[in-house]
């Protein structure tokens, strides 16, 4: 009789700590995502029940309240450095940086739970720590409503895809516009993620698979990282998922108008999550949930997806540190780097694609011929896949970059990126090769809260530059080589320069006064035979300046003493030379 009251107060606890645990999600009837601070308050508990996990605080966000993280160790241990040294490996999820798309948040809390209750899943900490961002975009999310996703079925209630400054923050990665991104900046540093996940909702087509990946572009990721991405780590996340029946495919991201046009690889720039992740040598993934499926099924298959990357990398982390150590050591010695892309569209192979076929039918709101995606006629047929791209644009790294110190907004974020800098001891005049920006374009309306340089044209001299004492330098022998050579050289897709933090350079500031400047242009016309040359074969093959007095003596004046070098000349200088010349 003891005993059966024993087991039965034994069992009538456990459900006590279930009911305890379980999430708003699970108690809406899979309905509802959970809300900021019920998600921070399910953490919390957590956190007082089971050592093994810690909701830390890593700075604040836009609407004021602090970024968490969420660290489960089996160990115990949750310093960084410590867990790096342990030899575990570090996976690292990223939630609601859109809050309408939320099937992370409330997947990565039951997954939280389940790996602190059952005991038939402690085993997947053995050899791996995981680090959760519970909510990314706090300001978005608490900016919830019933409307935010109009073609997404579910949640009951949506957050809101701009932060409380109404940035997207899959967008300020490199720019770190926003106080969100320069504290998940330093989270990201500190704990270095092996793998890193951000989970997502896709828009667009209509199929079958409830979820679709983006792993690093094959042609962006180091050739290591590459090869076990492809032939390891997403061949086990795909057996894991065929063995829950869970469809899911690449990244549905079409040529044309449909699937069946072709698809074609996400070019994700170092603005993005997985582009900014790919800098440092992680594997990185976006999940993409399917819109059209239920609530239910996204977050379901959301679970299973980190579920099979953390049992993968657990089982295989021995391999994964061989394969990482080896790929982040050898960014030392890389020497050439490839800034911009396009898509190569003469390389393509085949995908085996489930879709619907899409038709047409008279719009009862317009009456004209609409399309759609009939479910009643689904296919499977092999489609052309585009995945690889060319590089564009490439450089190689200097030695040294010297930053001068008045671009304090760089500083700020290569400091927070771990970049390793030292001061200039004493004010120097140095020979280096800098960039004139000859030409760019930028947008008619700001996009992300910059006007952006869609192009960028360069050219390069070899000139003296003063420099001064506490101006960094930024000796590029470091595991941060990629992140620095993509923001510093100007070209790059996401430089500093794009995103407008140079800007100054672009405006002139001294002039000249035309009836003054008259007399000393025509005595530089009469002493200088070949600017006098110049001067005319630009006039007879350009009509419009041939009529334009004030374009003819500013040619003059850019020609003479008088101007202003630095104008569009890109401050930051690259170094050759020996180091001992600069203090190093």
């Amino acid at each position: 009789m003891t005993r059966i009251l024993l087991l039965l107060t034994a069992a009538l606890l456990l459900s006590l700590v279930s009911d305890e645990f379980e999430t708003p999600y699970e108690k809406s009837g899979k309905t509802h995502s959970a809300t900021h601070e019920q998600a921070i308050s399910f953490y919390q508990k957590l956190d007082a029940a089971y050592p093994q996990l810690k909701l830390l605080e890593y700075g604040l966000t836009d609407v004021g309240r602090p970024l968490n993280l969420v660290v489960i160790s089996k160990d115990k241990v949750f310093d960084p450095a410590a867990v790096r040294q342990s030899g575990k490996r570090i996976l690292f999820i990223n939630n609601a940086i859109h809050p309408g798309e939320s099937c992370g948040v409330d997947a990565c809390m039951m997954l939280a739970r389940d790996l602190m209750e059952q005991s038939s899943m402690q085993s997947l900490l053995d050899h791996s720590v995981i680090c959760i961002v519970p909510i990314y975009n706090i300001g978005g999310s608490l900016n919830r409503g019933c409307c935010t996703r109009a073609n997404q079925l579910g949640p009951a209630e949506q957050g809101f895809r701009g932060n409380a400054k109404n940035l997207d923050l899959n967008r300020d990665f490199i720019k770190c516009d926003s106080k969100n991104a320069l504290s998940l900046t330093r989270i990201f540093q500190a704990w270095k993620p092996d793998v890193f996940i951000d989970t997502h909702t896709t828009n667009g087509a209509d199929y079958p698979a409830h979820l679709t990946y983006i792993p690093s572009l094959p042609d962006k990721a180091p050739p290591q990282l590459r090869g076990y991405m492809d032939q390891a780590l997403l061949p086990a996340i795909k057996k894991h998922m065929a063995a829950k029946k869970i469809p899911i495919c690449p990244y549905v991201y079409n040529m044309g108008r449909t699937p069946e046009d072709g698809l074609m690889g996400f070019l994700d720039h170092p603005r993005y999550s997985s582009g900014y992740a790919n800098l440092f040598h992680s594997l990185c993934f976006i999940t993409e949930a399917h819109m059209l499926k239920t609530f239910e099924q996204r977050v379901t298959a959301t679970y299973e997806f980190i579920l099979g990357t953390l049992t993968h990398v657990n089982k295989e982390h021995e391999e994964i540190g061989r394969v990482l150590k080896q790929s982040r050591e050898s960014i030392r010695q890389q020497e050439e780097y490839v800034l911009t892309w396009e898509l190569d569209k003469q390389r393509k192979s085949s995908l085996m694609f489930d879709g619907y076929e899409a038709k047409y039918k008279t719009s009862e709101v317009t009456g004209q011929q609409r399309w759609y995606y009939d479910r009643s006629a689904p296919y499977s047929k092999e489609v052309d896949y585009f995945e690889h791209y060319k590089p564009t644009f490439s450089v190689k790294k200097p030695r040294v970059y010297i930053l001068p110190q008045a671009y304090d907004e760089v500083i700020e974020r290569m400091e927070a990126n771990g970049v390793e800098m030292k001061s200039l001891e004493k004010d120097m005049t140095i020979e280096v090769e800098v960039s004139y920006i000859t030409s760019f374009k930028n947008r008619n309306r700001p996009y992300e809260g910059h006007f952006y340089y869609d192009e960028v044209v360069t050219r390069r001299e070899v000139m003296p530059m003063s420099y001064h004492k506490g101006d960094k330098l930024i000796v590029t022998d470091q595991m941060a080589n990629d992140y620095i050579v993509h923001v510093l050289e100007p070209e790059s897709h996401d430089s500093f320069f794009r995103w407008g933090f140079f800007d100054g350079i672009l405006m002139q500031k001294e002039y000249f006064s035309p009836y003054l400047f008259e007399d000393e242009a025509a005595q530089m016309l009469k002493e200088d035979k070949k600017l006098k040359e110049e001067f005319e074969a630009k006039k007879a093959e350009d009509e419009a300046f041939a009529k334009n007095w004030w374009a003819q003596l500013s040619f003059i004046y850019e020609r003479s003493p008088y101007y202003e070098k630095s104008h569009n000349r890109y401050p930051v200088g690259r170094w050759n030379g020996a180091m001992s010349d600069l203090g190093l």
